[in-house]
């Protein structure tokens, strides 16, 4: 910090090119955050909007390197930087799914109106809602969120993520309470189940929510071309030892995989890397046809472009009658990125393969 000058009888000490404002943010706050055993990530806490506890959970929404972030329990639920990526290969892969097993193709009338109906379990930030209102054809969003405190909050320090252009949408019934007493006493089929809930973690709220009991239930409420999508956690293109690792296995997506294939005909398991989660995040998409799950995976990006050019609008325009509003609205997906999200790598397809757990209500699987 400091360097000796010559020049005259007495020796003088100088500060070099170093402020006391760089000092400070070399010493400054940190949020840390435990990604896996032995493994943590460390970045700097600009600023604390807010701190606050529900009846459920701890929520956090704090600016770092990823902008603005919501934590819950100590665990990152969205970041600014990233959030549109993991919202987006959440919605739109079930939705444009849900309109081809109705028979919709690009340039036809064939199913146009497809999905029309869709249930969000969880998506407290409001930014699932969002994107499944982009869709032309949705005239009906049922959201079912455990934790009013998390909405209220993200309306008021994460606005961008939705906010009340979403909240206040008329296509859009939102509802706080719990999602699986909700579905087990619902009467209504839907095109599309999206859970964009919390992870499995001991403790936690949600753990119900993957069970294969709950996963039985819930092909009752799909329609013939219904599509049910969760969120599946870690799904690192190249699994750690902790990751491979029998009943000690800290990760769930291949038990959310397997749970899942035990009650649907096709499951298709995918992923997209998401920054502020610290690693590839998983998906899982299942329905029943008798077509493989192939022909999902093997659209042509050309044919998926034009879907998502003719079915997918900014909220507003969605909402109104005709063919109307701008086409290029996703800031993520796209035909050659579908691609890369259903293009597993070939380890994390032998850990799937060598996965054999199935979650139930009395052998439930936890996730670090």
């Amino acid at each position: 910090l400091f360097d000796l000058i010559s020049g005259s009888s007495n020796t003088i000490v100088a500060p070099i090119m170093s402020t006391i404002e760089e000092q400070r943010a070399k010493s400054g706050f940190k949020y840390t955050e435990d990604i896996a055993p032995g493994l943590e990530v460390s970045m700097d806490l600009h600023k604390i909007h807010t701190r606050t506890l529900s009846e459920y959970q701890k929520i956090d929404v704090i600016e770092t390197y990823f902008g603005k972030m919501l934590i819950t329990d100590g665990k990152t639920q969205s970041a600014q930087s990233d959030e549109f990526a993991y919202h987006e290969s959440l919605v739109h892969p079930s939705l444009i799914q849900s309109a081809i097993l109705a028979g919709a193709t690009h340039g036809s009338d064939a199913s146009s109106n497809i999905p029309r109906s869709v249930f969000i379990g969880g998506g407290g930030e409001l930014a699932t809602a969002r994107e499944v209102l982009r869709h032309r054809s949705v005239e009906r969003v049922v959201m079912v969120d455990l934790d009013g405190k998390v909405i209220e909050v993200c309306k008021e320090y994460l606005p961008e993520w939705g906010g009340d252009q979403v909240a206040n949408n008329s296509r859009l019934e939102l509802i706080v309470g719990d999602a699986h007493a909700y579905l087990k006493d619902c009467k209504e089929q839907f095109d599309v189940i999206i859970m964009d809930i919390s992870d499995p973690i001991e403790a936690g709220p949600g753990i119900m929510l993957y069970t294969q009991e709950f996963y039985q239930h819930c092909t009752t409420l799909l329609t013939t071309n219904g599509v049910f999508v969760t969120q599946a956690g870690v799904a690192e293109s190249i699994p750690p030892e902790h990751a491979v690792d029998g009943t000690n296995d800290t990760s769930c997506f291949g038990p959310i995989h397997n749970t899942l294939g035990s009650v649907f005909d096709c499951v298709v398991p995918y992923s997209s890397n998401i920054p502020s989660f610290g690693s590839d995040w998983g998906f899982c998409m299942a329905f029943n046809s008798k077509d493989s799950a192939s022909s999902w995976t093997d659209i042509a990006p050309e044919t998926l472009n034009s879907m998502i050019e003719e079915r997918i609008t900014d909220i507003e325009s969605a909402g109104k009658e005709g063919n109307v509003g701008p086409a290029d609205v996703l800031m993520f997906y796209d035909g050659i990125t579908h691609k890369r999200m259903f293009a597993l790598t070939k380890p994390l397809r032998q850990a799937l393969k060598n996965d054999t757990r199935v979650m139930t209500e009395a052998n439930p699987v936890f996730m670090y």
